[in-house]
C-alpha cells in the first residue's frame, strides 16, 4: 500500500496583503492608467464624439504646431501666467509661513483663516473674485478710490486681466502654507543659535540657514506650483471665459474647448500630451538643477563622513 503524502494546506498569507491593495490597484489601472493610456492612442486619430473614427497618425500634432494660431497663443499666455505664478506663489507662502511660525497669541486662529481659502471651492472664489475685480461696484476700485486712484476695468483690460488672475490664483495657496510651515518647524534650533553667535542677523540666517534648511521643502512647492500654472482653467473659464482678446486664454482652456466645446478628442488628447511632455521637461529640468542648491542632511553627513575618511588615509600614507 503506497504511503499517502500529507497534503499542504493552504496558506493565505501571501495573498493577504494584496487583496487589501486590491482596491487601490484596480482603480489606478481603470480610472488613471487605462484612461491615459487611451488618451495616448486616440491622439493619433480623428476621433469626434458622434462620428467615424478615423487613422490620422501624427495629424492631429502637425496641425497642432503648424495650423492652430490658437495653440502658440494659449502656450504664450501660459508660459506669461506661471512665470509670474510661480515665483510669487512660493514667496507668499513661504512669507505666511514664516509669520505662523513665530510664537505669538491667537497663531492658530490664524493659521486657520489663512488656509481656508484653500478648501473653497473654485466656483465660490470665482464668484467672491467677480465681486472685487468689477469695475463699476468692486472693493478693490472701491478701495483705490479712497487714496485718490482709479481703478482698471481688471477683468476686461488687456493689460490687467493676466494679473488678476495671478492674484486671484494666489489667494487658495494654504496648503502650500502649511507645508513650508511643517518644514520651518523641523529646523533645528540649534542652528540658529550657532548662527547667531557667530554674529550672523536675521537676513543672514534667513538666507544661509532657512533657505538652505527649506530647499527640499522648496523643490517640492516648486514642482507643484509649476504643474498647477500649467492647469489654470477653472477661474479663466468663469471670470473671463479667455477674454478680452484671448489675454487670458490658457492652455488648459484651449484643451478643454477642443475636446468639450468643439468635439475633437483626438486633437484634445495630443494637446493633452504635449503638455505633459512640457510639465514633465520643466520637473526634469528643476530635478537637474536642484544638486547645486537643495541640501539633504543625510547626503552632507555622507559627503562629511568620506572627507574625513579621505583626509585620514592621506594622513596615514
Amino acid at each position: 500500500m503506497a504511503n499517502l503524502k500529507p497534503r499542504r494546506k493552504r496558506s493565505w498569507g501571501g495573498v493577504t496583503p494584496y487583496l487589501f491593495i486590491f482596491p487601490w490597484i484596480f482603480g489606478f489601472l481603470v480610472f488613471t492608467l487605462g484612461p491615459l493610456l487611451f488618451s495616448l492612442i486616440i491622439s493619433f486619430f480623428d476621433w469626434p464624439i458622434v462620428g467615424k473614427v478615423r487613422f490620422i497618425g501624427l495629424g492631429n500634432y502637425v496641425d497642432m504646431f503648424t495650423k492652430d494660431p490658437l495653440f502658440w497663443k494659449s502656450f504664450g499666455v501660459t508660459i506669461k501666467f506661471a512665470a509670474l505664478f510661480v515665483p510669487l506663489n512660493i514667496a507668499v507662502a513661504l512669507g505666511l509661513a514664516i509669520l505662523l511660525n513665530q510664537k505669538i497669541r491667537g497663531s492658530a486662529i490664524f493659521r486657520t483663516a489663512f488656509y481656508l481659502p484653500s478648501v473653497i471651492s473654485g466656483v465660490a472664489l470665482a464668484m467672491i473674485w467677480s465681486w472685487v475685480y468689477s469695475g463699476d461696484y468692486g472693493i478693490l476700485n472701491y478701495f483705490l478710490s479712497i487714496f485718490g486712484v482709479q481703478g482698471p476695468n481688471w477683468l476686461n483690460d488687456k493689460q490687467w486681466s493676466l494679473v488678476a488672475m495671478v492674484v486671484a490664483s494666489l489667494w487658495g495657496q494654504g496648503s502650500m502654507m502649511l507645508i513650508f510651515l511643517a518644514g520651518l518647524k523641523g529646523i533645528p534650533k540649534d542652528l540658529y543659535e550657532s548662527a547667531s553667535i557667530d554674529g550672523a542677523g536675521k537676513l543672514r540666517q534667513f538666507f544661509s540657514v532657512t533657505i538652505p534648511m527649506l530647499s527640499p521643502t522648496i523643490i517640492f512647492n516648486l514642482i507643484t506650483s509649476i504643474i498647477a500654472a500649467f492647469q489654470q482653467l477653472t477661474l479663466a473659464l468663469l471670470l473671463t471665459g479667455g477674454g478680452p482678446m484671448k489675454s487670458t486664454y490658457f492652455y488648459a482652456m484651449y484643451m478643454y474647448e477642443n475636446a468639450f466645446k468643439f468635439f475633437k478628442m483626438g486633437y484634445s488628447a495630443a494637446n493633452a500630451w504635449f503638455m505633459f511632455l512640457i510639465v514633465l521637461s520643466l520637473t526634469f529640468l528643476v530635478f537637474k538643477s536642484s544638486e547645486a542648491w537643495v541640501f539633504y542632511e543625510g547626503e552632507m553627513k555622507q559627503k562629511s563622513q568620506k572627507k574625513v575618511k579621505s583626509g585620514g588615509r592621506r594622513r596615514s600614507a
